[in-house]
């Protein structure tokens, strides 16, 4: 007998939705419910046809706003791989080791430069000179170094990001809202994709580009927007209890 998982399942019959994070290897993301078990629930995917079975314990919460899509939340970042679902994990390289060294050389085995320390480096001249030559660029290096830092210490800029309740701005605030509360933008750009759209509204005495998503241009709503450098620097929150700032991340410059 199957039943809902959750009951928030009990409204995706027949209406399509989006899962976040995305199912990495898997380029459409829109799909429909087709059966739920206790312990996991049948999806199809609207364009490719590819049916998968999606695990009870990794689905988080569903979002009861259609705007711009329905979200089912993943506890967890999955992934597609040679027809199977499984968690991605996220691999990290270690270096290897060096070889080991020879063993340091005591104090009294290194060189000194000529009267450091009231040591000699020896009886040529031509090493004495060499030897000079070496302490004066050392110490030339170290003071250009200490000025660097003081410098830098003396005029500190630091990058804060934009906080959320300056923007003023939240998930329900489309085109006309925006606009309203920043003004017009100097740009306004649009990137078509399969299944979502995005809109940059451009505000360079700002410093910050606003980005909107819809599954068309009438029903983009606003989910954050990125600095100069396409970082993301504000973010809201969505029904499956995270944020858009790692949408923001992976969203290309267009």
């Amino acid at each position: 007998m199957s039943a809902s998982p959750i009951p928030e399942l009990d409204g995706l019959g027949g209406r399509a939705f989006s899962f976040y994070p995305p199912i990495l290897n898997i380029e459409n993301n829109e799909w429909e419910l087709r059966e739920a078990t206790w312990s996991e629930i049948l999806v199809h995917n609207t364009k490719s046809g590819l049916e998968i079975w999606v695990p009870r314990r990794y689905l988080g919460a569903v979002s009861r706003v259609e705007e711009p899509v329905m979200i089912v939340g993943l506890e967890r970042e999955m992934e597609y791989v040679s027809g199977i679902l499984r968690q991605h994990d996220r691999r990290v390289l270690s270096m290897p080791k060096s070889a080991a060294g020879p063993a340091p050389l005591e104090e009294a085995a290194i060189p000194k430069p000529k009267m450091v320390a009231g040591v000699r480096l020896g009886d040529s001249g031509g090493e004495s000179r060499m030897g000079l030559y070496i302490l004066g660029g050392i110490v030339a290096t170290i003071l250009v170094v200490y000025g660097v830092v003081s410098i830098k210490s003396n005029n500190r800029v630091e990058y804060q990001t934009v906080l959320q309740e300056d923007l003023n701005l939240t998930a329900q605030d489309d085109y006309h809202d925006i606009v309203r509360k920043l003004g017009a933008p100097a740009k306004d750009r649009w990137k078509p994709g399969n299944d979502l759209q995005y809109r940059a509204l451009e505000y360079p005495a700002r410093h910050f580009t606003v980005i909107m998503m819809g599954t068309e241009q009438g029903n983009a709503h606003y989910i954050g927007a990125v600095n100069e450098d396409w970082r993301p620097v504000h973010s809201v929150k969505h029904a499956g209890g995270g944020d858009t700032r790692a949408l923001l991340a992976g969203l290309k410059r267009f």
